[in-house]
């Protein structure tokens, strides 16, 4: 079955190679009617001709995500996909199996456990391959739940906050850094988990914070905007204003959070950074040019092009 004809048509005069895109996934995406968010996925890899590794190293039944997904990019006319097997932390330092992923045009990370993730391929030379072929070659990076909230340089690692935030109950680890400065949770309106983003702002006002709903994907192509798109929305946390007294409340306490900025949005919002817009990209013809003051340093902090490292 071939995927519907796509609202982002190809740019002749684009060069994958001065851009990368993410594609960031909270979870539950639809695989079995529209496919709607990995069909863009597989048009920001430069379509179906192009080659999809699949790493399922963040859950502990690899086969059956390995199944899941070569099955869905064969049925949208992926020809190539990869299955990037990590029995253990050793076969992700293998040059041949980093270097046969870093000329891959897709990367895509199934869920599971983020810290299962992290623990299996964080600086190892698959990682290092990763980040070369997002930065150097413009390939397309995707991931759902797990693999989504892995994509930040400070992950979300574990903890809840159920109906209010609390100090202390939610903590951080290290991610895999394609995205800085930002945190990102999944299944965000489902699982009720405003608190618990609310929380590690309140902790780490440096960061921002980002919700993604099911079957919603924040899209972010490097330098030049976002756009959203699926079934649901984008919750932004911006706290770097905010008067708070968390520092003084102890652990299990609610803290006051004045002044705490929140964007949301829906699906179909594209948004570029001034001036990008009139530049080749992959954006939405649509993509609003006059992007909201408030909303800019946002767009402008995920789509920074970090340098590789």
């Amino acid at each position: 079955m071939s995927a519907p004809a796509s609202r982002h048509p190809a740019n002749e005069h684009f060069d994958r190679s001065q851009h990368g895109h993410l594609v960031i996934v909270g979870g539950h995406e639809d695989r079995e009617n529209s496919k709607d968010i990995l069909s863009r996925f597989v048009q920001l890899c430069g379509g179906t001709q192009g080659t999809i590794a699949v790493i399922t190293a963040a859950s502990r039944v690899p086969d059956v995500m390995w199944e899941r997904y070569d099955t869905v990019f064969r049925e949208i006319g992926v020809r190539e996909v990869v299955r990037v097997d990590l029995p253990d932390r050793a076969t992700a330092n293998d040059p041949g199996l980093a270097a046969r992923v870093r000329q891959c045009d897709g990367i895509w990370m199934t869920g599971g456990d983020q810290k299962r993730l992290l623990a299996m391929i964080g600086g190892t030379l698959l990682d290092e391959a990763m980040h070369g072929a997002l930065k150097e070659s413009g390939a397309c990076i995707g991931g759902t739940s797990a693999g989504a909230s892995a994509m930040c340089g400070h992950m979300l690692a574990d903890g809840k906050a159920d109906l209010l935030p609390e100090k202390g109950s939610v903590s951080l680890g290290a991610g895999l850094g394609f995205v800085q400065r930002v945190v990102i949770d999944q299944h965000f309106s489902e699982r009720h988990r405003l608190a618990r983003l609310l929380t590690i702002v309140a902790q780490n006002p440096y960061l921002l914070g980002i919700g993604i709903d099911e079957d919603t994907a924040l899209v972010v192509e490097r330098g030049v905007g976002i756009e959203v798109i699926g079934a649901g929305s984008v919750t932004v946390v911006d706290g770097r204003a905010m008067i708070s007294n968390v520092a003084d409340i102890p652990a299990g306490g609610t803290p006051q959070l004045i002044d705490v900025r929140l964007h949301l949005l829906p699906t179909g919002s594209s948004f570029a950074l001034p001036g990008e817009i009139n530049h080749p990209h992959q954006l939405p013809p649509d993509a609003t040019r006059d992007t909201p003051a408030p909303l800019t340093d946002f767009i402008r902090t995920v789509t920074k092009r970090n340098p590789l490292s």
